[in-house]
């Protein structure tokens, strides 16, 4: 796809196109990026829905976008668009991710290593207030990490974190 760049921020514009046809589908959006990869951009809209997402949910919401994204133009490169689930590992980058994950257990990858010389923390996400995470750490300690050090911070799956431990 080509198009020409509208004013604001592109994921911005394209969540808010996208997110009635989301809605009509049954569907949440989880995430938008645009991103560039190499040579090439891609603009992903990560889907999501309380029983999973599966390939019929994401070729359904892509189709119902093609048109009217199409129409929004925002983007003044050639790109590649992609539906997709923010999958089990969800990353967490928005408020209400933090807060819809409370009592769960998150990987988190630092851009700077603790004193400890760790850079990779995993534990039981507490709390998420002004915009800084309170986990609680395997050996039972709670640490509180801004969200602006970090490089990413995933959900984990149970079973993903007890192998961490054992």
């Amino acid at each position: 796809m080509a198009a020409k760049k509208r004013e604001g921020n592109t994921a911005q514009a394209v969540w808010r196109m996208a997110q009635p046809y989301a809605e009509q589908l049954g569907l949440s959006i989880w995430d938008v990026r645009f991103l560039k990869e190499g040579a090439e951009w891609y603009l992903r809209i990560f889907i999501d829905k309380p029983e999973g997402v599966g390939i019929e949910d994401c070729e359904a919401m892509s189709r119902a976008i093609n048109d009217p994204l199409d129409e929004l133009d925002p983007i003044d490169q050639n790109y590649c668009l992609e539906v997709c689930s923010p999958g089990l590992n969800r990353e967490l980058t928005r408020p209400e991710h933090f807060a819809a994950f409370l009592g769960a257990p998150v990987g988190v990858k630092l851009i700077r290593p603790l004193s400890d010389g760790r850079r990779m923390v995993t534990g039981t996400l507490l709390a998420y207030q002004d915009a800084a995470m309170t986990l609680r750490c395997e050996d039972g300690e709670e640490l509180t990490v801004p969200k602006k050090d970090t490089v990413r911070v995933r959900l984990l799956e149970d079973d993903f974190l007890e192998d961490l431990q054992g």
